[in-house]
């Protein structure tokens, strides 16, 4: 089945596409010849973070895929929907909603202002749900012309256990409230024929925002590529089959045949690496 399984041709919505896993996912499907919207809010570089969604769509092209550059603040609704319509006029529509943009403070209740706490909830739960909901009209339209349309969060597992709570409660409740999304959007996007999956990694990966986190060994991490790879498996799966799914990378890449996972560490060989919040 996978030499037939392909992104070419698709349009593909994805947020926080500047850098890191967004931007992994992006050139994944530009391999394919796959139409890619990149939306994020960087667009003037950034000394702290490196990328911006201009030098993004640089990098789609190269690698063989279509690209919009969308500067786009996810939090304010008329620029999601100013995004989501331009996706449209110069795509003809859109196929696949990748939820990716995400703030992160890894702060107990104290050392939380609530200005952090209004970032993290504006754009990881409130931003996925409008995402989701400015693509709708798209998506649906999408289903009806049999192009298989897929909403993918990158959010965990819903663990209900206080120790994924206790040190970060902000942080948590706002990646669940992603992973809520992908819950409650599954069963009613279900008759309309749009999968909505969650995806969320073993280990910690390698990027510009994790290494902002004091105290991580990006040594022990994985690549963003092993995301971008298991992406590709959820969103080139049949989309009424495989929907309402809290996947993560190392077993859908097992379940797919891909079982050496060595490319994927930042250093070849590495063995205990730091694991990722969430997963039991």
């Amino acid at each position: 089945m996978s030499d037939t399984r392909s992104l070419q041709g698709r349009t593909l919505f994805i947020t926080g596409a500047s850098r890191g896993i967004g931007l992994a996912i992006a050139l994944r499907a530009a391999r394919d010849g796959a139409n890619v919207v990149l939306v994020a809010k960087t667009s003037d570089p950034n000394p702290k973070l490196p990328g911006t969604v201009h030098e993004a769509a640089e990098q789609v092209r190269a690698a063989g895929g279509q690209a919009l550059a969308v500067p786009t603040d996810i939090r304010d609704d008329a620029a999601v929907a100013a995004a989501v319509a331009a996706a449209v006029e110069r795509f003809g529509g859109i196929d696949i909603l990748v939820n990716n943009a995400s703030a992160i403070s890894l702060t107990p209740t104290a050392a939380t202002p609530m200005k952090r706490f209004d970032l993290m909830f504006g754009v990881n739960v409130r931003g996925t749900y409008a995402c989701t909901q400015a693509c709708l009209p798209a998506l649906t339209a999408s289903a009806r012309a049999g192009r298989n349309p897929h909403v993918l969060n990158m959010s965990p597992p819903l663990s209900m256990r206080e120790h994924w709570f206790k040190g970060h409660v902000a942080y948590t409740m706002a990646k669940y409230g992603m992973s809520e999304c992908t819950l409650g959007h599954a069963g009613e996007f279900r008759p309309l024929g749009i999968a909505v999956n969650s995806l969320w990694p073993r280990t910690a990966i390698a990027t510009a925002a994790l290494q902002m986190i004091p105290g991580v060994d990006v040594k022990l991490c994985r690549k963003p590529e092993i995301l971008a790879d298991a992406a590709w498996f959820i969103l080139t799966s049949d989309a009424r089959a495989t929907t309402g799914n809290f996947f993560i990378d190392d077993e859908l890449l097992a379940a797919n045949g891909v079982t050496d996972l060595d490319p994927y560490a930042v250093v070849p060989g590495t063995k205990n690496f730091i694991p990722d919040f969430f997963i039991d």
